[in-house]
C-alpha cells in the first residue's frame, strides 16, 4: 500500500488564509437552489456527500482556486447526476443553451 503524507492543494488545513469574514450574509437565489437540488439528488440516490467530495477534490487546482463555493458544488452535482444517468452531458448542454436564452436576469429573486 502506499502511503501519502502530503496535502493536496485543496486541503487548506494550518495554511495561512488571511481574517474570515464573520459578517452574516443571504446567499443568493441561486445558492440557494444549488443547496435545494444537493438535498434533492441525495434523497433520490443519485449521489452523496461523499460523491460531491470526490468531485470537488478532483477538479484540479485552478479551478478550485477561481470558483466559488456554490459553483464547485455545482460542478460536482452535475458530474455526479451525469454519472448517476440522470441525464447525459448533451441534455445538460441543451438545457443550458434553452435557459441561457432566457436572459442574464432570469430568477433574480426581488
Amino acid at each position: 500500500m502506499t502511503r501519502f503524507f502530503g496535502k493536496r492543494w485543496h486541503d487548506m488545513g494550518g495554511s495561512p488564509a488571511g481574517n474570515i469574514d464573520r459578517e452574516q450574509h443571504d446567499f443568493a437565489l441561486w445558492e440557494k437552489r444549488v443547496d435545494a437540488l444537493m438535498v434533492l439528488s441525495s434523497s433520490a440516490g443519485l449521489m452523496n456527500t461523499d460523491s460531491l467530495r470526490r468531485v470537488l477534490e478532483d477538479m484540479g487546482e485552478d479551478a478550485y482556486e477561481k470558483m466559488s463555493y456554490y459553483e464547485r458544488w455545482i460542478a460536482s452535482i452535475g458530474q455526479n447526476m451525469i454519472e448517476a444517468g440522470a441525464f447525459s452531458t448533451q441534455e445538460l448542454a441543451e438545457k443550458m443553451e434553452v435557459i441561457k436564452a432566457r436572459g442574464v436576469t432570469y430568477g433574480d429573486a426581488s
